[in-house]
């Protein structure tokens, strides 16, 4: 009986150790099987550390170096609310006025939980307190953080050292900073469509949300990739104050900065057409004005500018200010085209300079409807007619030369089509396909109606006339330079096609030279530089009409007209009828001011030689005394 009770003991015991090793297999099973990944992730929370190293945006230059955009550093505020330890509303009521924010958002920021995987809650480790601190206010946060601990929260009676210890430790290790940058643009307004701006990104990493510098648009938006660089990090071991243990640190990966971007812009270049343009703007009351520079060799441009204009630093919500007309906007070209219809007419041999046109008197009758000139202009040759800017001499050339030959050219010249320059929003215009051609396009399209273009697009197919006859492609990036000075990428001049021969362009350049001589662009003559330009009036379309009010004028001019250096051209966009409305008035004197300043700047070479008193004054002496009159203007 007694043997049998203590067998029952001894079953029952057996049962319960095996239950008990059973119950702890399970659990043991749950934690390293079940639970693993869930433990495994909070254990590397609370000993391993990743302290993101942000990457240095690289520099926007201008051609000789001087920034147009940069970083400067400055600190993101971060805390980690779970080591705390109670001490939330005194930290957030010193931190407030420090980091200039409210109160109550620090309590919440820091009093800021999530639930668990197994449906718990738990502190968050990670909450950013402040963007864009600069460096000196950390420095004096910092300095609080650690010398004002004892006139703010030691002289509270703590039970134990530890509990004080505890207490000095959230203060000064919870709150803890990491590097970020600020976008700047020392220049303000200078050259801000070509620059663009930058915004901000979302970047999770290790569960931590981080908004990073990102283009926005311009050249900020379209080299972004290579702006940015790439960001280091290190991986560590932290104990629960988070002190590192430098010993266990597994990775130390450098922030690699981002390259620099220098373009083709001369600031002062820039600065000097902005400054042309902003009175124009005002004196006309325009809509808008916009002005390019541009080396016709080359493609490089070296300003390009419109109004109205934005602050990058603080580009504000006006969608219209920050649009970059240049290359967004496309308009009626007007008399500017009849460039292209001249020099497609060179080309093929239809006309001569000195060839004779009858301009109808100013009326001319055809496929039904009637063409004027703004004079009444009798017979005039090739010459006068692109001097005087005849519409109807300009139409009987391209009736002259066909529709196919005169469609080609303006494709040829790049017009219903991107030029490929590196910024957002470039539009392409409008150019009928030559199958819809009517009767009536040969008059208007060959004198600029019936097309639309950006400002890009009529600067380079004029600046190919200056590069005897061959296209460029416009440059707006000279090379891409690392933070050690090397060059990693340079960008060189393009050749678009070949539009027109030399002879050809020569002839045009000649025809050309009398608009500004004696033609409808007086006002843009130059005293040390022959000018090449031509003038553009277009009417504005307005509810499917030609306005009589509404206009867009224009001129485009090089120089010196023989071997052009500089390609110019200025635009204003419904300027007031009263102050003038023809593109020789209102564009012409911003041409020559833009280009006499521009011109002195850069040091160009006259190619004329002024007749100055002295010199007529010696032709009146001895030889002798001439010559030593002539050796002293030379020096």
């Amino acid at each position: 009986m007694e043997a049998a009770k203590n067998r029952r003991r001894l079953i029952f015991l057996t049962s319960i150790v095996a239950l008990c090793f059973i119950a702890l297999g399970c659990r043991l099973v749950d934690l390293q099987w079940t639970q693993h990944d869930e433990l495994a992730r909070l254990a590397e929370e609370q000993h391993d550390h990743i302290y993101y190293r942000e990457a240095p945006r690289g520099d926007i230059r201008d051609r000789r170096g001087s920034p147009l955009a940069t970083s400067v550093p400055v600190k993101r505020v971060c805390a980690d609310p779970a080591s705390l330890r109670g001490h939330e509303t005194e930290i957030a009521r010193f931190l407030a006025p420090l980091l200039r924010t409210n109160e109550n958002f620090l309590l919440n920021a820091l009093s800021r939980t999530y639930l668990t995987e197994t449906g718990g809650v738990a502190s968050s480790r990670y909450v950013v307190l402040r963007h864009k601190l600069p460096l000196e206010d950390w420095d004096r946060i910092r300095f609080s953080l650690t010398n004002h601990f004892v006139t703010v929260i030691a002289k509270r009676k703590f039970a134990q050292k530890k509990e004080f210890a505890l207490a000095r430790l959230a203060w000064t290790r919870a709150i803890y900073p990491e590097d970020d940058q600020i976008r700047t643009y020392p220049n303000g307004q200078l050259a801000a469509h070509v620059l663009g701006f930058t915004g901000s990104k979302t970047v999770v990493a290790r569960g931590r949300t981080n908004s990073v510098v990102a283009g926005a648009e311009g050249i900020e938006a379209t080299f972004d990739e290579k702006l940015h660089g790439a960001r280091g990090w290190v991986k560590t071991e932290t104990t629960s104050g988070k002190q590192e243990l430098f010993m266990f640190r597994e990775q130390d990966v450098e922030a690699r900065p981002g390259l620099n971007i220098v373009l083709t812009l001369d600031a002062r270049v820039q600065q000097i057409v902005e400054e042309e343009l902003q009175p124009l703007m005002s004196k006309h009351s325009c809509q808008s004005v916009s002005a390019i520079v541009v080396r016709p060799k080359t493609g490089e441009i070296l300003a390009m500018a419109t109004f109205p204009n934005f602050d990058p630093n603080a580009p504000g919500r006006d969608a219209a200010a920050r649009r970059n007309r240049v290359i967004t906007d496309t308009f009626e070209p007007g008399s500017t085209f009849k460039t292209v219809t001249m020099a497609g007419a060179f080309n093929d041999g239809v006309v001569r300079l000195t060839d004779m046109f009858d301009c109808e008197n100013g009326a001319f009758r055809f496929a039904g409807y009637t063409l004027h000139d703004h004079e009444h202009y009798q017979v005039m040759s090739v010459q006068q007619i692109i001097a005087k800017s005849s519409n109807i001499g300009t139409a009987k050339v391209a009736i002259r030369m066909g529709s196919t030959r005169t469609y080609q050219y303006i494709t040829d010249f790049g017009f219903g089509q991107r030029t490929g320059l590196p910024l957002s929003g470039e539009v392409s215009g409008y150019v009928p396909k030559l199958k819809d051609w009517k009767q009536i396009h040969i008059s208007r399209i060959p004198i600029g109606h019936g097309v639309t273009a950006t400002a890009l697009q009529s600067t380079m197919a004029f600046a190919a006339v200056g590069n005897r006859g061959v296209l460029m492609r416009p440059m707006i990036v000279d090379s891409l330079v690392d933070d050690r000075s090397n060059v990693v990428a340079k960008y060189y001049p393009q050749m678009v096609r070949r539009v027109v021969s030399e002879d050809a362009a020569k002839t045009t350049v000649e025809a050309l030279k009398t608009v500004v001589e004696k033609g409808t662009a007086e006002k843009a003559a130059l005293e040390f530089y022959t000018v090449a330009g031509k003038t553009g009036t277009a009417q504005k379309v307005v509810d499917g009409q030609y306005s009589h009010e509404k206009y867009y004028a224009s001129f485009i001019g090089f120089f010196p007209a023989d071997n052009p250096e500089l390609c110019i051209y200025i635009s204003a966009d419904e300027p007031l009828k009263r102050t003038g409305y023809y593109g020789g008035v209102v564009c012409g004197p911003v041409f020559k001011h833009i280009a006499e300043r521009t011109a002195n700047f850069l040091n160009l070479k006259p190619d004329v030689q002024p007749v100055r008193p002295n010199d007529v004054m010696a032709s009146d002496r001895t030889p002798d005394h001439g010559a030593v009159l002539q050796v002293r203007g030379k020096l």
